[in-house]
């Protein structure tokens, strides 16, 4: 008897469960419940929360507004760790509450750079070329032939 294949991402669960930790995180960063100055000053954003398989270790995608000193808001954010992990432990509803790690977000650096590479002079002139034959593609077919005659 052969065995499933394994799901390639992450489950359902994990997937809840993170959106249920970023949420909490999310809404203890706006209203400022975590007592820091680095935290205070800026306008933090948590746009993902990946968790482990075993719901043990959720890392925690955050970014500062206009992507600006993050270096300290992770060292504020590593600080108050255990602070948070215990008000993530009472807002959400779980049997052990995850040991937490705080990375930055890449994609909107990697959003930026496909942006600048969509944006070249060699693309451009690719994406012409390819609508200039669809158009002429349009153009060859003749719309009487492509209509069915019903009366047959």
């Amino acid at each position: 008897m052969a065995k499933p294949a394994k799901p390639s991402g992450p489950s359902q669960r994990q997937l809840r469960v993170g959106e249920l930790i970023r949420h909490a995180l999310a809404e203890m960063l706006a209203r400022g419940d975590i007592h820091d100055d680095v935290l205070a000053k800026h306008v933090v954003t948590v746009p993902e929360v990946r968790l482990s398989p075993d719901l043990k270790l959720a890392t925690c995608y955050i970014m500062p507004l206009g992507g600006l000193d993050i270096a300290p808001v992770l060292k504020a954010l590593d600080a108050n760790k255990r602070y948070l992990r215990g008000e993530i432990a009472h807002r959400v509803n779980l049997k052990y509450a995850p040991d937490l790690r705080f990375r930055a977000d890449e994609s909107f650096a990697e959003a930026e750079r496909i942006d600048a590479l969509l944006d070249t002079e060699a693309v451009r002139r690719d994406t012409q070329v390819q609508r200039l034959r669809i158009d002429q593609d349009h153009e060859d077919q003749d719309p009487e032939t492509d209509r069915r005659d019903d009366d047959r």
